[in-house]
């Protein structure tokens, strides 16, 4: 009975304490609030900036086709014959033969009978294969293999080099997004550093005193740490709700005007980068009140 009172003494003058020093300090923990929350914020658009470029990325991938067309003395039961010679190549995932009589119907259908007029009885259009394939990375080498088969005139296919510049973004989105995030998430440690110092070295003597008479280290940091933790989670916090309902109101906005592009809006990843930057904030609190109560623990 006695130990669970002290225990609650003691947790009543720890929060305590804590009060005293938020509102002492009321413009320092403003401004280490503030830098959190942009450095955290900045950290969560990096974030989802990456997540969605990768998502576009595979989407893309995944549309990658070859098209292989054929001789055009090339017979159509010679071009047959290639689709199944195709589709034994390593990587190849599915194939479709596409007559030329069926191309052209297709291309009239779409470009209009003034096409059909201008082409007449002779199909100037080639018989081809529809290649899907398995890795898209592995897109040039199947289709060098392809164009060294006999009666294959071409081989064509797009999106590659556009994926490959995507992920070349991606990758620079990271190192910018982590330069930005480590010297803002430095400035959030040093300001909630400065403020717990401050605090410290008002009540240098109290500190003094309690040490000489018995107190713990653990007795005197909490109050400290604990105002740490509070500005980095009240920072996190403001960075979470701005993200939320901007990035919220940017994917509404962007689904209304451009509909078929692929954007992360699914809640449970949403809520994954919510509660990491909240864990970010307490970890950047705790970091900087260790820091500076360290020095005046040594007595």
């Amino acid at each position: 009975m006695y130990m669970k009172m002290l225990l609650l003494r003691q947790a009543y003058y720890i929060f305590q304490e804590v009060g005293r020093s938020l509102k002492r300090n009321s413009l320092l923990n403003f401004a280490a609030v503030g830098t959190t929350a942009i450095s955290l914020f900045v950290l969560g658009v990096g974030m989802l900036l990456v997540i969605n470029t990768n998502e576009i990325a595979k989407t893309i991938e995944s549309d990658i086709e070859i098209m292989v067309y054929m001789r055009h003395d090339l017979a159509e039961e010679d071009a047959i014959a290639l689709e199944p010679v195709i589709g034994r190549i390593s990587g190849v995932k599915e194939t479709t033969f596409i007559p030329r009589d069926e191309a052209l119907k297709s291309l009239v259908k779409r470009l209009g009978d003034e096409l059909d007029e201008s082409v007449g009885e002779q199909n100037p259009l080639p018989d081809a294969i529809k290649v899907e394939i398995s890795d898209p990375h592995e897109v040039n080498t199947i289709a060098a293999e392809i164009e060294d088969l006999p009666g294959v005139e071409s081989v064509r296919y797009g999106g590659q080099d556009f994926v490959k510049k995507l992920f070349s973004l991606t990758n620079w989105v990271r190192i910018i997004g982590l330069l930005l995030i480590t010297l803002l998430g430095l400035c959030g440690i040093f300001l909630i550093a400065t403020t717990t110092r401050l605090t410290i070295f008002a009540r240098r003597r109290e500190i003094n005193i309690m040490k000489y008479v018995g107190a713990t280290d653990w007795f005197v940091r909490w109050p400290f740490l604990l105002e740490g933790i509070i500005l980095g989670f009240f920072g996190a916090l403001l960075a979470v709700g701005v993200l939320y309902f901007s990035y919220g109101a940017l994917i509404a906005k962007i689904q209304e005007t451009i509909t078929f592009l692929p954007l992360v809006n699914s809640t449970l990843v949403l809520l994954r980068i919510f509660q990491g930057l909240l864990a970010v904030g307490v970890v950047m609190g705790a970091v900087g009140s260790t820091i500076s109560v360290r020095r005046y623990l040594r007595v």
